[in-house]
Protein backbone atom coordinates (compact mmCIF):
# COMPACT_ATOMS: atom_id res chain seq x y z
CA UNK A 1 0.00 0.00 0.00
CA UNK A 2 1.23 3.44 -1.14
CA UNK A 3 1.73 6.26 1.73
CA UNK A 4 -1.13 8.11 1.58
CA UNK A 5 -0.25 11.84 1.57
CA UNK A 6 -4.08 12.70 3.02
CA UNK A 7 -3.56 10.86 6.00
CA UNK A 8 -4.60 13.01 8.77
CA UNK A 9 -0.70 13.14 10.14
CA UNK A 10 -0.04 14.35 6.94
CA UNK A 11 -2.60 16.84 6.44
CA UNK A 12 -1.51 18.20 10.07
CA UNK A 13 1.94 18.62 8.73
CA UNK A 14 0.67 21.05 6.13
CA UNK A 15 -0.90 22.66 8.18
CA UNK A 16 -4.62 21.87 7.53
CA UNK A 17 -5.86 20.61 10.16
CA UNK A 18 -4.73 22.12 13.68
CA UNK A 19 -2.53 20.82 16.60
CA UNK A 20 -1.89 21.69 20.08
CA UNK A 21 1.83 22.09 19.46
CA UNK A 22 4.66 20.99 21.85
CA UNK A 23 7.42 21.41 19.47
CA UNK A 24 8.99 21.23 15.92
CA UNK A 25 11.83 21.68 13.66
CA UNK A 26 13.20 21.01 10.39
CA UNK A 27 12.67 17.21 10.05
CA UNK A 28 9.86 16.62 13.16
CA UNK A 29 6.70 18.01 15.05
CA UNK A 30 5.28 16.69 18.06
CA UNK A 31 2.01 17.14 19.32
CA UNK A 32 -0.54 16.36 21.90
CA UNK A 33 -2.73 13.33 21.19
CA UNK A 34 -6.40 14.70 20.69
CA UNK A 35 -7.68 10.94 22.28
CA UNK A 36 -4.72 10.52 25.11
CA UNK A 37 -4.56 7.13 26.89
CA UNK A 38 -3.09 9.60 29.63
CA UNK A 39 -2.64 13.22 30.72
CA UNK A 40 0.52 14.15 28.98
CA UNK A 41 0.15 11.64 25.87
CA UNK A 42 2.31 13.37 22.71
CA UNK A 43 2.86 12.20 19.39
CA UNK A 44 5.99 12.29 17.70
CA UNK A 45 6.18 12.23 13.58
CA UNK A 46 8.79 12.98 11.62
CA UNK A 47 8.24 15.31 8.36
CA UNK A 48 9.24 12.81 5.77
CA UNK A 49 6.42 11.15 4.44
CA UNK A 50 6.99 7.50 5.39
CA UNK A 51 4.16 5.07 6.15
CA UNK A 52 5.41 3.14 8.78
CA UNK A 53 9.21 2.84 10.51
CA UNK A 54 10.51 0.26 7.69
CA UNK A 55 9.34 3.13 5.06
CA UNK A 56 11.45 5.93 7.15
CA UNK A 57 14.90 6.94 5.68
CA UNK A 58 17.71 6.27 8.63
CA UNK A 59 18.14 10.41 8.48
CA UNK A 60 14.32 10.46 9.04
CA UNK A 61 14.57 7.68 11.80
CA UNK A 62 17.78 9.52 13.64
CA UNK A 63 15.42 12.97 13.52
CA UNK A 64 12.48 11.02 14.96
CA UNK A 65 14.20 9.16 17.97
CA UNK A 66 16.49 12.45 19.19
CA UNK A 67 12.48 14.07 19.32
CA UNK A 68 10.78 11.16 20.92
CA UNK A 69 13.90 11.47 23.54
CA UNK A 70 14.17 15.05 24.06
CA UNK A 71 9.92 15.13 24.12
CA UNK A 72 9.93 12.31 26.95
CA UNK A 73 13.10 14.21 29.25
CA UNK A 74 10.22 17.39 29.38
CA UNK A 75 7.57 14.97 29.87
CA UNK A 76 9.18 13.53 32.77
CA UNK A 77 10.93 17.10 33.94
CA UNK A 78 7.14 18.43 33.79
CA UNK A 79 4.71 16.19 35.04
CA UNK A 80 6.71 14.13 37.12
CA UNK A 81 5.36 10.54 36.19
CA UNK A 82 6.48 7.20 37.58
CA UNK A 83 7.27 6.07 34.18
CA UNK A 84 7.34 6.71 30.06
CA UNK A 85 5.80 4.37 27.65
CA UNK A 86 7.05 4.74 23.98
CA UNK A 87 4.96 3.09 21.69
CA UNK A 88 5.18 2.59 17.88
CA UNK A 89 3.26 0.03 15.55
CA UNK A 90 3.75 -0.60 11.75
CA UNK A 91 1.02 -1.95 9.58
CA UNK A 92 -2.89 -2.43 10.90
CA UNK A 93 -2.31 -5.93 12.26
CA UNK A 94 -0.17 -4.40 14.72
CA UNK A 95 -2.60 -1.73 15.49
CA UNK A 96 -0.92 1.26 13.35
CA UNK A 97 -4.30 2.87 12.52
CA UNK A 98 -2.75 6.56 11.22
CA UNK A 99 -0.32 5.36 8.31
CA UNK A 100 2.41 8.26 8.69
CA UNK A 101 4.83 6.43 10.96
CA UNK A 102 5.02 8.31 14.58
CA UNK A 103 5.99 7.29 18.27
CA UNK A 104 3.66 7.45 21.26
CA UNK A 105 5.07 9.21 24.35
CA UNK A 106 3.03 8.25 27.55
CA UNK A 107 3.75 9.29 30.68
CA UNK A 108 2.66 6.44 33.26
CA UNK A 109 1.58 6.54 36.77
CA UNK A 110 1.12 3.88 39.17
CA UNK A 111 -1.96 2.24 40.02
CA UNK A 112 -3.64 4.81 36.75
CA UNK A 113 -4.92 2.75 34.19
CA UNK A 114 -4.40 3.90 30.80
CA UNK A 115 -7.23 5.31 28.67
CA UNK A 116 -8.62 3.14 25.83
CA UNK A 117 -6.33 4.07 22.53
CA UNK A 118 -8.33 6.07 20.34
CA UNK A 119 -11.80 5.81 22.20
CA UNK A 120 -12.12 9.41 23.50
CA UNK A 121 -11.80 12.75 22.05
CA UNK A 122 -10.57 15.56 24.26
CA UNK A 123 -10.82 19.43 23.13
CA UNK A 124 -7.67 21.46 22.61
CA UNK A 125 -8.41 23.82 25.17
CA UNK A 126 -8.12 20.98 27.36
CA UNK A 127 -5.12 19.88 26.07
CA UNK A 128 -3.07 23.34 25.95
CA UNK A 129 -2.29 23.72 30.02
CA UNK A 130 -0.69 20.26 29.86
CA UNK A 131 1.03 21.25 26.33
CA UNK A 132 1.96 24.65 28.16
CA UNK A 133 3.72 22.50 31.13
CA UNK A 134 6.07 20.42 28.31
CA UNK A 135 6.56 23.19 26.03
CA UNK A 136 8.40 24.87 29.07
CA UNK A 137 9.96 22.03 30.19
CA UNK A 138 11.66 22.21 26.99
CA UNK A 139 13.47 25.37 27.65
Amino acid sequence: MPYDPNNIFAKILRGEIPCVKVYEDAKTLAFMDVMPEAEGHVLVVPKEAAQDILDLSAEGLTAMMATVQRVAKAVDKALAPDGILLKQYNRAPAGQSIFHVHFHVVPRWEGVKLAPHGKVMVRAAALEPVAAKIRAALS
